[in-house]
């Protein structure tokens, strides 16, 4: 999915096939989900029948996020669960990690970045119930836009894509 999404966004309409850039699918994975304890696992496509590569391009990458070895993958891994900035190998990545932890701007930024997720799994919640009380087909779309609220068009909307 996440490669096709790619490939539809770096090709023009009309295009061919072999203007697709090289690209690359990268999971940063919590745990090891190859249980093979390497930090990472290189995917490519193959023809099953003869084993060879089938070379158009894409790739899949799995790293392994609990890897911690003494290599830029391991210290990267290492950085990424880190909560304290002092504690991190990579400079770069610290100064971040300070600025949006340690500075009133970075801090604010956090914050509102925290409160428009927060608004917005809110909203979803509140357009789950509303189409749970249009299934139930008793009660007005202004008393449903009136408890979750949402706008009666914003309730006509989920109804009709609904098909109800």
């Amino acid at each position: 999915y996440n490669s096709s999404m790619m490939d539809a966004n770096l090709l023009k309409k009309g295009e061919d096939f072999d203007k697709l850039p090289e690209t690359w699918v990268i999971f940063i994975t919590e745990n090891d989900v190859m249980g093979k304890g390497l930090p990472l696992y290189p995917i490519e496509r193959c023809f099953l029948g003869t084993g060879e590569r089938f070379e158009d391009g894409s790739h899949i990458l799995y790293v392994n996020g609990a890897y911690r070895g003494d290599t830029p993958i391991g210290k990267l891994m290492h950085d990424f669960s880190c909560t304290d900035a002092a504690d991190m190998y990579y400079g770069t990545l610290a100064d971040r990690v300070r600025f949006f932890k340690e500075s009133k701007e970075g801090i604010e930024i956090m914050c509102r970045a925290m409160e428009d997720m927060r608004n917005q799994t809110l909203k979803e919640g509140m357009i789950n119930v509303a189409k749970k009380m249009l299934e139930d087909g008793t009660i007005t779309l202004e008393k449903i836009a009136e408890f979750v609220g949402l706008s009666v068009d914003e309730v006509r909307k989920l109804k009709t894509d609904q098909n109800m």
